[in-house]
């Protein structure tokens, strides 16, 4: 009886050990899995990009400044470089023209990934509700690509383009 407890306990210590070892190079081998990086990644851009895009298409031209300065603080590149150049005169003109817009993000994807180079582009559905000073909503959808780059401060847009609707 003693022998058979000591050799059922072998066993399981065995086995115990065995399975430990197992997930633990399993763990092990995922945290090292590029696959996983790459899908953080993704993960991140297409987060980013949604942010961005949502953000960029909404706007109330009573707080022109402020809306425009969280769109400097999304973008990155050439991009955010010729927002700033031009930031005094884009103000004016949001607050000139006297529409308040908000956008919400349908659906998403992201359509190209380069974890390298830390670049990635995203396509994104969205429903625009634009509310001109003084008159009724109207609900638009539109479709738009953003690149978007990988920085010191995480994932921001460096370009925002429509995509066109074409006919079916």
């Amino acid at each position: 009886m003693v022998k058979t407890r000591t050799a059922l306990t072998s066993a399981a210590v065995a086995v115990a050990v065995g399975a430990a070892g197992w997930f633990g190079y399993t763990w092990w081998d995922a945290a090292h899995d590029d696959g996983v990086h790459r899908a953080v990644a993704r993960d991140q851009a297409l987060q980013a990009g949604q942010q961005g895009i949502a953000g960029f298409n909404t706007l109330d031209f009573r707080q022109a400044a402020a809306g425009y300065d969280r769109w400097v603080g999304m973008s990155t590149g050439e991009w955010r470089d010729e927002l700033v150049k031009d930031a005094e005169a884009s103000k004016k003109r949001i607050a000139d023209g006297k529409t308040v817009t908000e956008a919400k993000i349908l659906d998403a994807a992201v359509t190209d990934l380069d974890d390298t180079a830390g670049t990635a582009k995203v396509i994104a559905a969205v429903e625009m509700v634009v509310t001109p000073e003084g008159g009724g909503p109207v609900t638009k959808r539109l479709r738009f690509q953003a690149g978007v780059a990988r920085t010191d401060q995480g994932w921001k847009l460096n370009g925002l383009s429509p995509i066109p609707v074409g006919d079916a």
